[in-house]
């Protein structure tokens, strides 16, 4: 079978473009975001920006000159003690990013409730970090310390970035209040869960394992009843010791129930598993892209 060539080459200029496209389109998003509804209001939820904020309000510092004094030198620390891990386009997103804060910084914000601030504002740099990543792009900024950390104590990635934020979030409820750490707090949260939602997007799937002594009529009824395919899995019962393969489906999350009452009409006592799969790509689901 002649393997199906992608509609866009990877790694072709037009492919490139459209990177690249990404990464200005989710820098601006997030340039937009913080003065918006983040920069206005005082919360200081993590990372660059947050640290400009803090700084912005001690000494009068405009957040786009401080997030330039931190994302250049993070990042040439990065190249030469990560090497190529850092690329062109975190050059640019370090750059870039701060220079579209700049030119927006004049514009007024869209809400004086804070809490309105905090949701909208971690869902709109959630969504701009999301484009980014999905141009295979990275903006920089702490990440970089956190990778460096990292590398230098042997901490891990993940730890090094909560302790990062923080101590932000923990520098943002002395400086302003300690509600406005709250705040910074529910504003990480939402721009995590938003970066999950623009990378693997809202089909959700189910993958059922399936162990049973009817194999063969679970396998025949899931192939042309439901219309699904399906993996065998080499299993052994760890009482018994008897070989059992372990039957693997990816199904709809409307297909769930129809899947059970399939299973459950051949043998009542087969044991089920079901998981969530956020993100399935390949024939009868979401194509590669």
């Amino acid at each position: 079978m002649r393997r199906k060539e992608p509609a866009i080459r990877i790694g072709s200029p037009l492919h490139q473009a459209i990177e690249y496209g990404l990464l200005l389109a989710g820098c601006l998003m997030i340039a937009l975001s913080f003065n918006f509804f983040l920069n206005p209001n005082q919360i200081a939820s993590g990372g660059v920006a947050g640290i400009s904020t803090i700084v912005q309000h001690l000494f009068g510092i405009e957040p786009a000159v401080m997030q330039w004094v931190l994302n250049i030198p993070l990042f040439i620390l990065g190249m030469f003690f990560l090497g190529g891990q850092f690329g062109l386009k975190t050059a640019v997103a370090s750059v870039v990013l701060p220079l579209f804060v700049l030119l927006s910084h004049d514009l007024d914000p869209l809400t004086t409730n804070p809490l309105l601030a905090t949701i909208y504002g971690g869902i709109g740099i959630g969504a701009g970090l999301g484009i980014v990543f999905r141009g295979r792009g990275s903006t920089g900024g702490l990440d970089s310390a956190a990778q460096l950390i990292h590398k230098w104590t042997g901490v891990g990635y993940g730890i090094a970035v909560a302790i990062l934020d923080g101590a932000v979030i923990l520098s943002a409820g002395i400086v302003f209040s300690p509600e406005k750490a709250l705040y910074a707090l529910i504003g990480l949260f939402v721009t995590t869960k938003t970066i999950d939602i623009v990378q693997t997007g809202f089909r959700y799937s189910k993958v059922a394992f399936i162990m049973s002594r009817e194999t063969e009529a679970i396998r025949q009824a899931v192939l042309f009843e439901l219309d699904r395919g399906l993996t065998l899995l080499a299993g052994q019962g760890g009482y018994t010791g008897e070989s059992r393969p372990t039957m693997m489906v990816v199904v709809s999350q409307t297909e769930v129930t129809r899947l059970k009452t399939i299973v459950r009409s051949v043998d009542p006592n087969a044991f089920v598993i079901l998981a969530d799969a956020s993100e399935v790509l390949g024939e009868g689901f979401r194509l590669h892209g």
